[in-house]
This record gives C-alpha cells, sequence and structure tokens, in this order.
C-alpha cells in the first residue's frame, strides 16, 4: 500500500487568482525518504499542508482530486486520525509550541490522542534519548538554542508515533552543528524508526546522502520526481530552475561526461572514490608518455 498517493489534485485558496497546485499527481511508498526542493512560494509547503491534512481542514478555497493516506482518503478522516498517521514540524519550532516546560510540550500530544499514563511515560522517555534532551525537560522551550527548540519539536511528533513524518525547512534557522544534528536525527527516522519521512530542504548538500527520490515543485505544479540517482542527471535543466546542485555533482558530472562511467554517484564517499580513480588512471597516463 502507498503511504501517500495524490490523483488529478488541484487547490486554489479562498479569494486567490491563481491554483497554489496543479494536476498533483504523486505517490510515495512506505518508508521512503523524499526530499522536496523548488523556489520560495512554488507550492512546496502547501503540498505538505495537503498531505498532512491541513488542507482543507483549516483554509478554505477549492479542492480538487483525490489525497489519500495509506489508503484513506485525507479529507475524511478526523483530526486524531491523521495526527496518528501523519506528523508535521515546521521551521519555525516556537510556532508549535503550547507549553511552560519541554516535558508538558512532548506530553500534550500523547495526552491529546488519547494515550494512557504508563504509555505517555514509556514514549516520553524514549523520544528524549532519542533527540538527547533528556536534560531539558523541566526548562521552558522558549528560553533554549534554536537547535534545542527544533529537537523538542521534532520529539513532540515522534512522540505520537506517526507513520509519515514531515518536516518543512527543518534546518533553516539553525547553526552548522545544530544542522548536523537534525540531519543525524532523520537518519535514524529513516534506519531505525523505519518511517516515511518527506523533507521540504534548501541545504541539498546533505540531503543527497540519504534521500531516496528527490521532487522539484514550481509554479504550483511537479516537474520532476524521481530516484536521487536520476534526479540529479540533468544538471542544466535544474539550474535553470534555480537548484542549488551540490558542487560534488556538478563536477562528477562534467568528467562524467568526458570518462562516461556506467553510473554517475550521487553521495559524497562514493564521488570522492570515482574521483580518485579518474585521477589515478590519468596519471598512468602521464607516465605512458613521459
Amino acid at each position: 500500500m502507498k503511504a501517500v498517493e495524490i490523483k488529478n489534485f488541484s487547490w486554489k485558496y479562498d479569494k486567490a487568482r491563481d491554483y497554489a497546485l496543479k494536476d498533483i499527481n504523486l505517490e510515495i511508498n512506505d518508508n521512503e525518504f523524499i526530499g522536496v526542493i523548488g523556489p520560495n512560494e512554488s507550492g512546496k509547503t502547501t503540498l505538505m499542508n495537503v498531505i498532512k491534512g491541513i488542507i482543507p481542514q483549516n483554509f478554505t478555497g477549492i479542492y480538487k482530486g483525490d489525497v489519500k493516506i495509506y489508503g484513506d482518503d485525507v479529507a475524511g478522516l478526523s483530526p486524531i486520525e491523521i495526527t496518528r498517521r501523519v506528523g508535521m514540524v515546521f521551521a519555525d519550532p516556537e510556532s508549535q509550541f503550547n507549553s511552560m516546560s519541554v516535558e508538558e510540550e512532548i506530553t500534550f500530544g500523547m495526552e491529546n490522542i488519547g494515550l494512557g499514563i504508563d504509555e505517555i511515560a514509556t514514549r516520553l522517555n524514549n523520544v528524549c534519548r532519542l533527540t538527547d534532551i533528556q536534560n531539558l525537560l523541566e526548562k521552558p522551550p522558549y528560553n533554549l538554542s534554536g537547535g534545542q527548540k527544533q529537537r523538542i519539536a521534532i520529539a513532540s511528533i515522534l512522540a505520537m508515533q506517526p507513520k509519515i513524518i514531515i518536516l518543512d525547512e527543518p534546518t533553516s534557522m539553525l547553526d552548522p552543528i545544530s544542522k548536523d544534528m537534525i540531519f543525524d536525527l532523520l537518519k535514524i527516522m529513516k534506519t531505525e524508526l523505519k518511517l516515511t519521512v518527506i523533507v521540504v530542504e534548501h541545504n541539498i548538500e546533505q540531503l543527497v546522502e540519504i534521500c531516496d527520490k528527490f521532487l522539484l515543485v514550481n509554479k504550483g505544479v511537479i516537474e520532476k520526481y524521481d530516484n536521487t540517482e536520476e534526479f540529479f542527471t540533468n544538471i542544466d535543466f535544474l539550474d535553470s530552475r534555480n537548484v542549488r546542485v551540490p558542487s560534488g555533482i556538478k563536477i562528477i558530472n562534467k568528467i562524467g561526461n568526458l570518462n562516461k562511467p556506467k553510473s554517475l554517484p550521487i553521495k559524497f564517499e562514493e564521488i570522492v572514490k570515482v574521483l580518485t580513480k579518474i585521477l589515478d588512471k590519468n596519471r598512468s597516463k602521464q607516465y605512458e608518455y613521459k
């Protein structure tokens, strides 16, 4: 069964002149890790709100087509049913905070979906250990660093154990060390928790290391959706869409056009290996001519 299945979907906000999303068709498999990229105001966040069910529950407008989460129509699910299936973390974690302590913040969502005291305690302990925030439980979430706030927001969502987690630019307000910590958490979500993860992110350099597929949204339409290796084969097209392609991928594509390897690597370690082999090969040829 597909985790997400969207067919012929369009959405126009009330009083807006144009559709924010137009004829969207998208399938995401269970336990897939999807990177979502595109220019500002392209429709990325709107698409995430559709998958989360925020649209149409919290917005009025014209809703056309079908959106299903694990086979069920999102528009027909109650808020609690959606929360149990789909969690969402925003770029500004404070926008999600409702409580005066970290512990209360994490337990708030679990109480809302009707979990018992013992289950709440078990999940609280697990997510705090996973996100390394055990020493923050009694502190007000608003007074912490950006990285700590984001880990608390993630812990609050993970505690409800959704099958799908959406993160909308989770590292946009963070320093480099905090960004690395968030990407480490993303890897855990994929490999250990076996979640379906959808990340809207401009930091493609690290995202390519863990994504199964990439999705390019532009002007309300899906312009490209493919596995990571295939997605980055047409650099000129991505450049024309102002996608910040990692420099390593650009280099390996140019070299690939000259040396024609069977496949082009995407991950950093694989790129280094290919470049090393090519350099060694070229050095050998130079010695032959001497």
